[in-house]
């Protein structure tokens, strides 16, 4: 147990979530009080010492139904066969009916092999009907070794085997019968109303989603079996929230980044506070040191120190919204606006081949989301063709603002500096460099893929304090958290 907990423990680690040695050994003591047999209890109880974060939550999940996949009960086959207890559950639940199914699935080893398919849709008719959850089960290895089609060795994911299954089982279809026979029974009482229509749609949905659940549990327990869990583990691992490529996200993936913007910009501003109140030190306050010493007897044992107010820096952010890295920008102007408390003044320009500033946008919108939503379909950033033309907005912006960037002002450029092979203008960021407290360039794209084709980000490099990959939250949170 202590090994296959190891090899858990080492599987969030590689996931991302950060797992210390003493949450390891907490984990270790906890499963000396939680009965194995209990997975559930096991679960929350690992979950507990090892899980941190909310949006933490899904990775371990995964890691845990794959290193504690429910095994092949004693005394049956690695085919997925039942043993006597469920098999016994097939054939009570099937007595009034088709009293063969459960008998002909035993006596072909207990894989459903035996049956045909309008038998199987009948056993998973009556298990759904009854909520019977042993007997939905029983349905699933069924299904599993009829219709996944799995084959030993063969390197296809968990998911097309679920498909398959699902497929098959038609589970739509198996609805609409439970809903017509429900209907039927009630139709001599007037049927049902819209109220128990509902109540009773969202059960059936719900027997329905377990039955989905245990299918999934079962394809991921045969899997296990034939490739151990931590080949299984390496093939369906899911990047943490922070870790998501911005730009190559799904809707789903997006959605849970946006969950993940507010409780992350309330601690960068907490960070970001203290580190403006714990500064260096300031010079030695002669004074306040001999006041001090007066309790040792004159001897100036603790120097006192003039601590400096650090004023709140300025911000410029200069975002490329093309197509290419839209995503990217809109996550970076929307936590720097949500931490603006943190700034003493916030300005922002978006562009395309035109540049535009959209401050005002974030001034009227309490919220950031509405005022990006704004900026997409508001912001005047086409000058010709609506393709990224870096050198003309940076040459319209030192036009039009360059003389408002000041000793205070830090300037944040976003973008992958694909400049669509038209002139850089680099003099203008030149120029910036020399006006600006701190010129920062945030690239979205990796790092092997600068320079090449129409990149030109190592010509505007010369000129930044720093320029810095910037793919992910993780990596977003990390340089604001570090802003001066």
């Amino acid at each position: 147990m202590l090994d296959l907990l190891s090899g858990f423990v080492t599987e969030l680690r590689n996931a991302g979530l950060p797992v210390s040695l003493t949450e390891h050994l907490d984990a270790a003591e906890a499963v000396h009080h939680i009965p194995l047999e209990e997975r559930e209890a096991l679960k929350y109880a690992l979950a507990a010492t090892l899980v941190k974060s909310s949006g933490h939550w899904r990775a371990f999940e995964t890691a845990f139904e794959i290193y504690f996949a429910t095994r092949v009960p004693h005394g049956s086959g690695e085919d997925g066969g039942l043993d006597d207890g469920l098999a016994g559950e097939a054939e009570r639940s099937d007595a009034q009916g088709s009293g063969q199914l459960g008998r002909r699935g035993e006596g072909q080893g207990g894989g459903g092999e035996g049956l045909t398919p309008e038998e199987l849709a009948e056993l998973l008719y009556r298990a759904m009907l009854s909520g019977d959850d042993a007997l939905s089960a029983v349905v699933a290895r069924y299904a599993v070794t009829r219709y996944a089609g799995m084959e030993p060795g063969r390197p296809v994911g968990g998911t097309y085997y679920l498909y398959r299954t699902l497929r098959n089982l038609d589970l739509d279809r198996v609805l609409e019968r439970l809903m017509e026979a429900a209907r039927a029974d009630r139709a001599a009482e007037h049927g049902l109303t819209e109220l128990e229509e509902r109540l009773v749609a969202d059960e059936y949905r719900a027997r329905i989603d377990r039955l989905r659940r245990a299918v999934e549990s079962e394809i991921r327990r045969r899997l296990v079996m034939d490739r151990g869990a931590e080949a299984l583990a390496r093939s369906v691992r899911k990047p943490l929230p922070e870790d998501i490529d911005v730009m190559h996200a799904t809707r789903d993936e997006l959605a849970t980044l946006h969950r993940t913007l507010h409780p992350l910009s309330r601690k960068l501003a907490v960070r970001l506070a203290r580190k403006r109140r714990r500064g260096r030190k300031g010079p030695l306050d002669f004074r306040a040191t001999m006041r001090r010493s007066l309790s040792t007897g004159g001897v100036p044992i603790e120097p006192q120190f003039r601590h400096p107010r650090p004023a709140k820096p300025e911000i410029f952010v200069i975002a490329d919204i093309s197509g290419s890295v839209a995503s990217f920008a809109r996550f970076t102007l929307h936590l720097v606006y949500a931490i603006s408390s943190q700034f003493s003044k916030v300005r922002s320009f978006v562009f395309v081949d035109g540049i535009d500033e959209v401050t005002r946008f974030f001034e009227e919108a309490e919220d950031p989301a509405i005022a990006v939503h704004r900026i997409n379909t508001e912001a005047d950033v086409i000058w010709v063709d609506g393709h990224s033309d870096y050198g003309h907005a940076f040459s319209v912006f030192d036009k039009r603002w360059g003389d408002e960037v000041t000793s205070r002002t830090s300037v944040l450029i976003l973008g992958d500096a694909r400049n669509n092979y038209h002139a850089s203008e680099a003099w203008v960021l030149e120029r910036l460099s020399r006006q600006a407290r701190h010129l920062y360039w945030l690239n979205p794209e990796p790092r092997d893929y600068w320079g090449s084709g129409d990149s030109i980000v190592d010509e505007y490099a010369a000129h930044c304090d720093t320029v810095v990959e910037c793919r992910t939250l993780r990596q977003l949170e990390r340089f604001v958290g570090d802003l001066t």
